[in-house]
């Protein structure tokens, strides 16, 4: 774990370190407002946990080893997919694994962490910057599980929506971090590396993948790794999951993120201060 830690500036008492305003989010934040900069940071508590927390390292490790289990009950069933844009006879394709990158296999909280600590707002440029680094840490359990699915024989797909152009610096991170890629197929699918991958619906990636391929498990962090769309209301959410409930940790894996994602925009929809949004949200309940 404590190669893992990057010093955050936590205040102990209002005023005893730099304002803080929102991290990476799925969704800007807004402006902080005259009067708030000795307000904690809304991702302060987030990024300590992952950063800091046993809890988290167990939760992930607790899910890749079920990942393990899960992948040899696959394995024993020709009939199992657990993409829902696979249909059809699936028995006599090869099998593979689906996983996101980013909070599932690679650890952004450094980033995160430097939000909190320079008080700067999210920005692709700064993202893209960091993502040039390649030095995202590997989340707990991801490098023995996928080494265990390629040792099986299982070939191993990584779906994100980082863009394109950031690919080579992603490969060069994941190959830092002793991920195996294969030198003769493309399994690093990047949004926008193909003309129908332009935007955020991983669906037609993982058709893809799904052509060729019996998708056996998905491993991610947010809905959008495993569902057509993960937008709309927490109860629109809910509901859209529900034909497929009996998939949770059988096969759909989720991985703990609880610094940005969907389920932020579930809360926040048009609001212009985000903040307030999940404020009211939890007063007045969102279910």
């Amino acid at each position: 774990m404590t190669s893992r830690l990057l010093l955050i500036c936590v205040a102990v008492t209002a005023g005893s370190c730099a304002a803080r305003s929102a991290g990476p989010a799925a969704t800007p934040a807004a402006p902080v407002r005259a009067g708030a900069a000795a307000l904690p940071h809304e991702n302060l508590n987030a990024v300590a946990w992952m950063q800091t927390a046993v809890e988290y390292e167990a939760t992930a490790l607790q899910a890749y080893r079920l990942a393990h289990r899960q992948l040899d009950d696959a394995l024993k069933d020709p009939s199992w997919s657990a993409a829902i844009e696979q249909t059809g006879d699936v028995s006599t394709l090869p099998p593979a694994v689906v996983l996101d990158i980013d909070e599932t296999v690679l650890d952004n909280s450094p980033f995160q962490a430097r939000g909190v600590r320079d008080n700067a707002a999210y920005s692709e440029d700064a993202w893209n910057r960091w993502v040039a680094e390649s030095g995202a840490p590997a989340i707990p359990g991801a490098k023995a599980f996928t080494q265990y699915a390629l040792d099986k024989g299982v070939t191993v797909f990584f779906i994100t929506n980082r863009m394109a152009q950031v690919e080579g610096a992603t490969r060069a991170n994941l190959l830092a971090q002793g991920f195996r890629l294969p030198t003769d197929l493309d399994t690093v699918l990047t949004r926008g590396e193909r003309p129908e991958w332009q935007t955020s619906a991983k669906g037609p990636r993982r058709a893809h993948v799904a052509r060729s391929y019996r998708i056996l498990l998905l491993v991610g962090d947010d809905l959008g790794d495993f569902v057509v769309d993960a937008t709309g209301t927490p109860a629109d959410r809910q509901a859209r999951t529900a034909p497929n409930a009996d998939w949770w940790g059988r096969r759909w894996i989720m991985i703990p993120n609880p610094t940005y994602g969907s389920w932020e925009r579930a809360l926040i929809g048009a609001a212009t201060d985000p903040i307030d949004a999940k404020r009211r949200a939890l007063r007045f309940g969102t279910r």
